[in-house]
């Protein structure tokens, strides 16, 4: 009987864990250094909890301050919009 392959096609290093560099308008809020995707979406995160930046009423929607507006482009978005931002932000 043949052996399944163990791999799951993916290039290793790739996705989540693979560092990116911020653009200079995201780097004011999660720092310049290159970081895993995860680490920067958790640091904006931090940065939405620290600033009260959800919306008490909706709590799906974030509040952009002047930092967020840079990366958001708008005055604000839902959870789900902001990872399509970050992309934007991200090389």
């Amino acid at each position: 009987m043949a052996k399944a392959s163990s791999g799951t096609g993916r290039k290793a290093g790739g996705g989540l864990a693979r560092p990116v560099t911020p653009s200079s308008d995201l780097a004011a809020i999660v720092g310049k250094d290159p970081l895993p995707r995860s680490e920067v979406v958790s640091k904006v995160w931090d940065h939405i909890r620290k600033n009260k930046l959800q919306n008490p009423e909706n709590k799906r929607e974030i509040l952009a301050d002047d930092k967020l507006k840079k990366v958001f482009g708008k005055d604000r978005c839902t959870m789900f919009e902001m990872n399509k931002h970050l992309s934007n932000h991200l090389k």
